[in-house]
C-alpha cells in the first residue's frame, strides 16, 4: 500500500478516525461520497424533481441505498433569486431531515447559511451545517458551537440570492486560502473545535470558470489549513464551460474534476449523479493505495488464462 498522503502539489496532513453524525470516516484510507437532495423548486440541476417532500425522503435514501456516506439537504439555492424566509426554509427541509434519520444512519447535513434554520435542522437531526457563506451570518458559529454539529466553512463573496459584479481575484487561490484560514480562526473562537470544522474553497461560488480550474489545479495548496477538504464540482458551470457541455450533459466532466481534486487532497466529494461517483471514488481509492481491491483474481491463479 502506498502512502495516501502524498498529492500532486505536496504531502497531504492525516486526519485519521472522526465520528460525523452516527457513522465513522478515516479520510486517510477514505474519501466520503455526499448525495445532493434540494428541496427546492429553482435548483438549477433537477429543476423542482425533488421538491415534494416524498420525492426529496425517497431521493435520499435512494442515495443512501447506492452507497452514498452522506446526503445534503438544501432548503434554497445559493445563486440569485426570491429570498427565502428562514420559516419556509425550515418547512423545507426539517420534514426530510427527521425522516431520513428514522430510517437510515446516513450523516445528513443541511445547506443554509442562516443560523436559525441550522439551529432547527440540528434539532431534527442533521450533524452537519454545510455553511456556502462561511459563517456570513454572526449567530451561525454560535449555534454550532452549542451543538455536537459538524460544520462545512465555504469561501463566497458576499451574501447569496444577489446579483454580484464579475469575479475578479489577484490570486484566487491565496484568497481562498486566507478566507478560510480567518473564518477557522473566528469558528474555534467561538466554540468550535476544529475536529468539527471542514472546509470547501467554493467552486464556482462568486468565481469564473478561469477561477474555478486554478482553484481546482492547486486544490493541494490548501491542505496546510490542516482539515478535510470537501470539493463540490458536480454539474457546475466550470464543467460545462470547459468542455462545452450544457446542464445535462456534464457527468463525465463532473467525475474527471472530482478525481483531480480527490488526487490534491479532497476527501469529501458533494455530487449529484451518486452510482459512477462512489464507482470512480472507490477506484481511485484502489489507484492511491488508500484501500485493497475489492478482490484480486486476473492473472492471480496458476490454472488461470484470462
Amino acid at each position: 500500500m502506498t502512502d495516501p498522503t502524498d498529492a500532486p502539489g505536496g504531502t497531504l496532513p492525516r486526519f485519521g478516525v472522526r465520528r460525523i453524525g452516527r457513522r465513522e470516516f478515516d479520510f486517510d484510507r477514505q474519501v466520503a461520497v455526499m448525495a445532493v437532495v434540494n428541496r427546492t423548486p429553482d435548483s438549477f440541476y433537477d429543476h423542482g424533481k425533488t421538491f415534494a417532500l416524498d420525492r426529496a425522503v425517497e431521493a435520499a435514501l435512494t442515495a443512501d441505498g447506492q452507497g452514498a456516506d452522506w446526503v445534503d439537504i438544501g432548503g434554497v439555492p445559493f445563486g440569485r433569486g426570491a429570498p427565502i424566509s428562514p420559516a419556509e426554509e425550515i418547512d423545507r427541509v426539517v420534514p426530510v431531515i427527521e425522516a431520513i434519520v428514522a430510517a437510515s444512519d446516513v450523516v445528513v447535513s443541511v445547506d443554509t447559511n442562516n443560523g436559525v434554520v441550522a439551529r432547527a435542522a440540528i434539532d431534527a437531526g442533521a450533524a452537519v451545517v454545510n455553511d456556502t457563506s462561511g459563517l456570513g451570518d454572526p449567530e451561525m458559529a454560535g449555534v454550532i458551537a452549542a451543538s455536537a454539529a459538524h460544520v462545512v466553512i465555504t469561501h463566497s463573496v458576499g451574501p447569496p440570492r444577489v446579483e454580484k459584479p464579475p469575479a475578479r481575484f489577484d490570486d484566487v487561490v491565496r484568497e481562498v486560502h486566507d478566507f478560510l484560514g480567518a473564518r477557522v480562526e473566528r469558528a474555534v473562537a467561538a466554540g468550535i473545535p476544529r475536529e468539527r470544522i471542514i472546509i470547501d474553497p467554493g467552486h464556482d461560488l462568486d468565481k469564473n470558470t478561469l477561477h474555478t480550474l486554478e482553484l481546482t489545479r492547486r486544490f493541494a495548496d490548501l491542505a496546510d489549513l490542516g482539515l478535510p477538504l470537501l470539493a463540490a464540482v458536480s454539474n457546475k458551470d466550470f464543467v460545462g464551460e470547459s468542455i462545452d457541455r450544457p446542464q445535462g450533459e456534464r457527468l463525465a466532466g463532473s467525475l474527471a474534476a472530482m478525481v483531480a481534486c480527490i488526487e490534491r487532497g479532497a476527501r469529501i466529494v458533494r455530487m449529484h449523479d451518486v452510482v459512477p461517483s462512489v464507482d470512480a471514488v472507490r477506484m481511485i481509492e484502489a489507484i492511491l493505495g488508500m484501500r485493497p481491491p475489492v478482490r484480486v483474481e486476473h492473472n492471480a491463479h496458476p490454472t488461470r488464462n484470462v
